[in-house]
């Protein structure tokens, strides 16, 4: 090819070339991230047929709210911090010895010695999963009190695996005596019973004494669901004899949501190490997950997960925030601040739907849906115009209340006040029907 013909398909293909590029900017959106426009022109040429997400192309937005709603809630910078920490490997002593604070943080907010005691991998799903997994297996009666979501999520997880599922049930709001629980124990002879500390989508906080001595005398395990209200609300795992006992990470303890305290005692020990079948999760067998958490006295921890790291930084600092607060204290506060709440919400006229005040969980208070009101306008106007998270119900409670969480950093007179100055806002601009 002559010099000629060369600098002419050269000129050609930059000229192309160069519209390709013009046609390229003009179709990015605004705001697209510095370099993002050549990524997209190298991508013109790729051999990959799928080009890079526009979406991914400019930076990260999350806006800031209050979060005040069942949970999560907002998580203190100290506890940011420590989970933006430099990464280290999961099977390095360091990461070991985090994993040992954790264990031991986990012991002081549950109040037990029980050395099988971890932080799964996941949210608080995933330590309900994990108990009903290790300590069920196929065909085996299973008692579960239903008086909000949480009963009836453990009774359609318990029927996946294939036990013998049988219910107390309560509508929202209701609670179990003693001599109900007893009478359906000596019926249904269960190996477990799963009763929720505090019920989150009813705003409820159930007894806890003498539950744990009726299922020693009926031979059966009692597992406790403290997703909502641990950190918030009296909780004793070995006085109460508690066999079972989980929490999640991101209500009261303030870490984002992803790990999943839970810890068993020797009765559920002796339970899930001597069953019959295997485990229908690998990933939750305690038999690995015994040893990954330094749990089954043998020298060596061997590689089961990769566990969340940034996950057990925080976990570990929220639990250290606990420590040095103390349990009382912050059952203490969360009372008096939920109390706070209550006054002025009745101030407001509005009803709350726990009526017992020895029932009422600290953590989450729920409000009955005002007569008149649509409670989803209520919410959004709440979020619209406050940036703030209120909630209505959840599965059952649904379309019966409103759900307000103070809970660990967001528990304060302050952010209840905020809460109040909302909702008496919206009450005076959200639309109220005649009928």
């Amino acid at each position: 090819m002559s010099l000629m013909k060369t600098r002419s398909v050269l000129r050609r293909c930059a000229f192309l070339a160069h519209r390709q590029h013009l046609a390229l900017d003009s179709a990015l959106p605004s705001g697209i991230a510095p370099g993002a426009a050549a990524r997209l022109r190298r991508c013109a040429s790729s051999s990959v047929s799928i080009p890079p997400p526009r979406c991914l192309l400019g930076p990260l937005e999350a806006p800031l709210r209050y979060m005040f709603g069942p949970g999560p809630s907002n998580v203190p910078p100290r506890i940011l911090a420590a989970g933006g920490r430099p990464i280290i490997g999961h099977m390095h002593e360091e990461m070991f010895e985090i994993m040992d604070d954790i264990k031991q943080g986990i012991q002081y907010a549950f109040q037990t010695q029980n050395n099988m005691t971890i932080a799964a991998s996941g949210s608080g799903h995933t330590a309900m999963e994990c108990a009903l997994f290790n300590c069920v297996e196929p065909g085996e009666p299973v008692l579960v009190a239903i008086n909000g979501i949480w009963g009836e999520r453990v009774a359609e997880i318990a029927r996946r695996i294939g036990a013998d599922v049988k219910t107390l049930v309560k509508t929202p709001g209701g609670y179990f005596t003693n001599e109900e629980i007893e009478q359906a124990l000596a019926k249904h002879k269960p190996v477990l019973f799963f009763l929720t500390h505090g019920e989150s989508s009813a705003g409820l906080v159930h007894p806890m004494d003498g539950i744990g001595d009726l299922c020693r005398k009926h031979n059966c395990l009692f597992l406790v669901d403290s997703v909502a209200s641990l950190g918030g609300a009296s909780l004793f795992m070995d006085k109460q004899n508690i066999d079972i006992l989980y929490t999640g990470s991101q209500k009261a303890l303030n870490g984002p949501p992803g790990t999943a305290p839970v810890s068993f005692n020797d009765r559920a020990c002796k339970k899930m190490f001597s069953r019959k079948t295997k485990p229908v999760s690998y990933l939750l067998d305690m038999t690995h997950l015994s040893n990954y958490w330094g749990c089954d006295g043998k020298p060596e921890r061997i590689y089961h997960h990769t566990g969340p790291v940034s996950g057990f930084f925080a976990l570990r600092e929220s639990l250290a925030i606990l420590a040095e607060m103390g349990l009382e204290n912050s059952w203490k506060l969360h009372k008096e601040v939920a109390e706070y709440l209550h006054e002025g919400l009745e101030g407001l006229g509005l009803k709350l739907f726990v009526q017992d005040k020895n029932l009422r969980l600290p953590c989450v208070t729920t409000i009955a849906i005002p007569v008149g009101y649509n409670w989803r306008e209520i919410t959004q106007y709440v979020m619209k115009h406050h940036r703030m998270e209120i909630t209505g119900g959840l599965g059952p409670s649904v379309g019966m209340v409103l759900r307000v969480g103070l809970m660990g950093y967001n528990c304060s007179k302050t952010n209840a006040d905020k809460v109040l100055v909302a909702l008496g806002d919206a009450l005076k601009h959200c639309h109220k029907s005649k009928v």
